[in-house]
């Protein structure tokens, strides 16, 4: 079997993935254990990458786990919360992030409890961005 690759795959349910997809993933669960549990957690894999987490409902666990995995692995990362950003001045999620891709974002994560939020972005982002909604 070929190397399996996700690269431009934004992941928004595993539904559409295949096994071997699915595999994938899990293998790179594993190593990224592997480095959080190693003395040198600072890896360049994504050097010159960016990350922006637009959360607009509190949250610890997610938002730093992601900020985190993408500090370890050499990203810039950025966190985007409703309560520090103009959604509290009535900016729409949806111009929230058309804002984040126009400044050239490699990668955006979302939390937000409004069904299909991803799905709205997914749809909007440009080609080759990836969006993760958790």
């Amino acid at each position: 079997m070929g190397t399996v690759s996700l690269q431009g795959r934004s992941i928004l349910g595993l539904e559409d993935f295949k096994a071997e997809e699915i595999e994938r993933v899990l293998d790179v669960a594993a190593q990224m254990k592997r480095i959080v549990l190693s003395g040198n957690k600072k890896k360049d894999y994504l050097k010159g990458k960016s990350i922006v987490t637009v959360f607009s409902e509190a949250s610890t666990r997610t938002r730093s786990s992601f900020e985190l995995a993408g500090k370890y692995l050499g990203a810039d990362v950025v966190n985007i919360t409703k309560s520090g950003s103009s959604m509290t001045k009535g900016e729409s999620l949806r111009d929230t992030l058309l804002t984040v891709s126009a400044m050239g974002t490699d990668a955006v994560i979302i939390r937000n409890s409004s069904e299909g939020a991803a799905l709205l972005h997914q749809s909007k982002k440009p080609e080759g961005k990836d969006t993760f909604d958790f």
